[in-house]
């Protein structure tokens, strides 16, 4: 059962351009040439109007134009805008990793937040970066994930892998495979777990989610005989959960639960560690599949593939990935809207008043 969705709403959509030098203004031009998304929702990028340009060229895509703009509250709500974070010269290496396109990746994110902070957008939907290049004084993480996070203060956010078949989460995400045994805990699990069941009904509108979490160990420690931390770490995260009513089962063996198809009767799935859980993933939706940052009191989505250099102007990338983290952006803030205000009377019959987000589910 899911909840009833209000669509009144036009959808203010920020869009960070990513490296400059990879497949993000392509994926973003084909994206923006379909039509429908601009009756459904206003489209902002924050880039370069120069950079478009080339990258248009470079694409012989001569039948769009973006509309520039100065600011996010001036945008035409049926047009591609675009505001311009950087006024002078750019230089475009295309499939070439450049500090360069880092710092203007980073410009990007900012000025989408501070626009976002602001009100002038309602979601942020991210092209991809060159997680190396990128790193700066200012940006010192593993990912635009733990960024999100830090700038939302979120120690308890979820990277979520979405597509029309499957919601995998990942406990330890962007973090050395030698550092993924230490780092699971039962406390750690419980949170994701508590996380992904928020999120999957406030977001998703489940009313009442299934969650299958996986075990760390090949055929989930064969009773312990390969590995002790189904039982002394995942399986008592699992009955907490439970304890609090929600609905989690496991640990389950990932390569059974993958290969049968069991994944097709939960709604979400929480692996322990990154490949585990995306290399189904992207097996099953590798040009479709779409990030979102669970756990956040904010909406951002991004496409679940890299920056691509080696298709870098050679008009050979899908822009379907990012077509999708478009929609779901949108959908998920209309998701949180309808939820709030049912919490909302459900608390306070007879009130319009919307409870104050949380980014953290209830305990």
């Amino acid at each position: 059962m899911e909840l009833p969705v209000e669509k009144e709403k036009r959808v203010r959509i920020g869009i960070t351009h990513g490296d400059v030098n990879g497949i993000s203004y392509e994926i973003i031009i084909k994206t923006l040439l379909d039509q429908r998304l601009m009756e459904l929702y206003t489209l902002v990028v924050y880039g370069s109007s120069k950079v478009a340009s080339y990258h248009r060229k470079a694409l012989n895509i001569n039948e769009f134009n973006f509309n520039l703009v100065k600011k996010a509250d001036q945008a035409h709500p049926r047009r591609p805008n675009i505001v311009n974070i950087h006024d002078e010269e750019i230089k475009i290496d295309l499939g070439t990793s450049t500090a360069l396109a880092g710092e203007l990746s980073l410009l990007s994110l900012d000025a989408a937040l501070e626009d976002l902070q602001k009100g002038l957008i309602d979601v942020i939907v991210t092209a991809p970066i060159n997680k190396k290049n990128i790193q700066s004084p200012g940006f010192t993480f593993p990912g635009q994930t733990e960024y999100f996070a830090r700038k939302f203060q979120s120690e308890n956010y979820l990277m979520l892998m979405v597509n029309n078949n499957v919601r995998i989460g990942m406990v330890t995400g962007h973090l050395p495979v030698n550092q993924v045994k230490d780092a699971i805990t039962t406390e750690l699990i419980l949170k994701k777990i508590q996380v992904m069941n928020h999120s999957l009904m406030r977001d998703f509108g489940i009313v009442k989610p299934r969650i299958a979490v996986l075990a760390l160990n090949p055929h989930a420690g064969d009773d312990g005989l390969i590995g002790t931390e189904e039982k002394t770490v995942i399986r008592p995260a699992i009955e907490k959960a439970y304890n609090q009513n929600i609905l989690a089962f496991g640990p389950y063996p990932a390569d059974g639960f993958f290969g049968a198809a069991s994944f097709r009767n939960f709604d979400g799935i929480l692996a322990m560690y990154h490949d585990q859980g995306m290399i189904p993933f992207k097996l099953m939706s590798f040009e479709e599949g779409v990030n979102f940052t669970a756990g956040l009191s904010m909406v951002r989505t991004a496409p679940a593939h890299g920056t691509a250099y080696e298709l870098a102007g050679k008009d050979q990338a899908s822009p379907e990935a990012f077509k999708n983290a478009i929609y779901m952006a949108a959908d998920i803030f209309l998701h949180r809207l309808a939820y709030d205000d049912l919490r909302a009377n459900q608390l306070h019959p007879g009130s319009n008043n919307r409870p104050t987000s949380a980014s953290e589910p209830e305990k």
